[in-house]
């Protein structure tokens, strides 16, 4: 399988374009950022239900869903993946202990 994130960008990009009454991707972003932003907390709040009861096939599916809304979300603020990948690549440098308390208070 060769499906990345970078791939899952372009697809939200490409969707996009489309009217908002035949792409759901296109439905989220004409209610800006805040409607993106809902829906990804929804989303992130199933996956963690699931991650808490166990099973793989729902947490795999939700898993897809919150990385999904996450992309549209990014989409939605005009934040290239790129970002998000360079601040985890720095963070990489350090222990994510060390890197939590570095962060401003």
């Amino acid at each position: 399988m060769s499906f990345s994130l970078t791939d899952l960008e372009a697809r939200v990009a490409e969707r996009a374009k489309a009217p908002p009454e035949q792409s759901w991707t296109a439905k989220l972003l004409a209610g800006g950022p805040p409607r993106a932003a809902k829906k990804f907390g929804e989303e992130a709040v199933e996956l963690v239900i699931a991650l808490t009861e166990g099973e793989e096939g729902p947490i795999v599916a939700e898993a897809a869903d919150v990385l999904y809304h996450l992309m549209v979300g990014l989409k939605a603020r005009n934040i290239p993946l790129a970002s998000v990948l360079q601040e985890l690549e720095r963070r990489t440098g350090q222990s994510g202990l060390a890197e939590k308390a570095s962060r401003p208070k």
